[in-house]
């Protein structure tokens, strides 16, 4: 089997292929680069050193530089379908990887949250479009979704090389978008699992996390993750040891707290932006839970 060529380290090159059985690329030396993959169908197995991946719909397997190589259609697959990247790292995603290590520099980011999977398909044909800009006017864009159906090899356009420094950034930040989204969900539903607690409840917390100021409910909660109210509180009370109210409180204290570390919004703004009604139940609870009230605790930190 003859070595296959690996872009160049300084390039950022995005392709999408659509590969049948007997698809192999070998690379006894390595690449300069890394190697981004997405699968979007079909299944795939990459080799490196001595690490193995399966590559299955929704799975990033990534492939540090400067150790052998293989991947192909894996055994079994009708198909591998799968966007790739060549590009060298930024330094942040090291440790966003990490968790994800095979060995060697082999990681596998699995099981990726199946609702940030479209956003990161998404994230992919952007890049592939924002390589080829030119510069001039805006950027064009994205491909529509590859047809799942596809029989055919892939189409010479659907491989890009950002030449130019703009077109190479932008298509890292939607690299960097989707390395991000991977590594974060995936993380969150490994946490989960290890500790044994229900990943709607889970589900749950993260929708209080990331906004914290909104109206929740038990009601509002239960139905996002699809279980009656009951069930949710009886989860929490099981599971976590307290009620949802309980940890939507918490949540809204600690966006408070970096609310009042990083910005110098008035106290009774904090008290909107995080939830609370009453700037005065705002100040009392906040006391109650860092032993000062917000200003004192504002004015401590600087």
């Amino acid at each position: 089997m003859p070595e296959a060529a690996a872009p160049p380290p300084g390039l950022v090159t995005v392709g999408y292929f659509d590969e049948r059985p007997g698809y192999t690329v070998r690379r006894p030396r390595g690449a300069d680069s890394w190697l981004f993959t997405w699968t979007a169908a079909g299944g795939g197995l990459l080799r490196q050193g001595g690490a193995e991946a399966a590559a299955d719909p929704g799975d990033l397997v990534v492939l540090g530089p400067g150790v052998p190589h293989q991947y192909a259609v894996a055994e079994g697959a009708e198909r591998w379908a799968f966007w790739w990247v060549h590009c060298q790292a930024r330094p942040a995603w090291g440790a966003w990887l990490r968790p994800y290590r095979r060995g060697g520099r082999c990681y596998a980011v699995t099981p990726v949250a199946a609702p940030v999977r479209d956003r990161i398909a998404g994230a992919f044909r952007r890049m592939h479009a924002d390589a080829r800009w030119s510069g001039h006017a805006a950027p064009p864009a994205p491909d529509p979704n590859p047809d799942p159906a596809r029989q055919a090899g892939p189409e010479p356009s659907r491989v890009a090389v950002a030449h130019s420094a703009a077109a190479r950034e932008l298509a890292l930040g939607a690299l960097e978008e989707a390395v991000l989204l991977a590594t974060v969900t995936a993380a969150a539903a490994g946490r989960a699992a290890d500790t044994g607690t229900d990943p709607r409840v889970r589900r749950a917390e993260a929708l209080m996390a990331a906004d914290p100021g909104a109206p929740h409910t038990v009601d509002s909660l239960a139905a996002q993750v699809a279980l009656s109210p009951s069930r949710l509180a009886h989860l929490f009370s099981e599971q976590l040891g307290h009620t949802p109210m309980r940890a939507l409180r918490d949540a809204r204290l600690r966006h408070a707290a970096r609310l009042l570390e990083a910005t110098d919004l008035p106290v009774s703004a904090v008290a909107t932006a995080s939830g609370f009604a009453s700037p005065f139940h705002f100040s009392r609870i906040f006391r109650d839970r860092y032993g000062l009230p917000p200003g004192a605790y504002r004015g401590g930190l600087r």
